[in-house]
């Protein structure tokens, strides 16, 4: 599954055989649902000669099975950046993969789990666009085109991004004056012609002094920006 879809939630095991028929009986993977604490993911790149460079981690908040909002850099504790880092990095380097890799983890009271595996520019890691010495997408060119790798290290104290889905058309073009009234405020549209709900549409990304802050004003951004509103 992916965004929310390909996916059915099944509270007991009576209602595996109607999930199934409602995936329309093709081969499915049945995992257990865990109680998350939170989510986090760290974007990081792998050149051809296995040097590796991680962006600080990200936290994660999904509404509907679709990144709604994260922020950067989550907070992990004493060494939990290393930690995370060390564990991403042993991935890569396992994979002998080349290029810009996400990867997505569950923190279950003491335990990580890693839940997902992103070969590429991850949603996740667009806030480095804004906050960043080098964005995600250029640390993707310059990875696999064997140049030196850049520097993550954030500009900011803290930034937000949140994601533009198509039901934000639902009224019309929403009012992007709204959100770039605020300094900090960034808008990423992705040129789609059909604004679908659902739909990834573009995000905003926002920087504020604290990384909890940008997330909160990057949501309340959002808000403004819909013509509902």
């Amino acid at each position: 599954g992916y965004d929310g879809k390909g996916q059915v939630v099944c509270p007991a095991h009576t209602d595996l055989a109607e999930a199934w028929r409602r995936l329309d009986l093709v081969p499915c993977v049945l995992e257990e649902q865990l109680r998350l604490d939170r989510e986090i993911s760290i974007v990081l790149a792998r050149d051809v000669d296995g040097h590796v460079a991680c962006y600080p981690a990200a936290e994660n908040q999904h509404v509907g099975g679709i990144l709604d909002v994260c922020w950067a850099p989550a907070q992990l504790g004493p060494g939990g950046q290393e930690s995370a880092e060390e564990l991403c990095t042993y991935i890569a380097n396992q994979l002998d993969y080349v290029g810009v890799l996400a990867v997505e983890m569950f923190i279950v009271g003491t335990d990580v789990y890693v839940n997902e595996l992103a070969p590429r520019p991850h949603n996740s890691g667009h806030y480095t666009l804004d906050a960043c010495t080098t964005s995600q997408f250029e640390q993707q060119v310059r990875a696999i085109c064997n140049l030196p790798l850049g520097l993550t290290a954030m500009s900011v104290t803290g930034a937000g991004m949140a994601n533009l889905l198509g039901d934000l058309w639902a009224e019309g073009e929403p009012r992007w004056e709204r959100a770039l009234s605020q300094a900090s405020a960034h808008l990423h549209l992705y040129g789609k012609a059909e604004p679908r709900p659902g739909r990834k549409m573009g995000h905003i990304t926002v920087t504020s002094a604290t990384a909890m802050g940008a997330g909160n004003l990057a949501r309340r951004l959002r808000r403004q920006v819909s013509r509902r509103g």
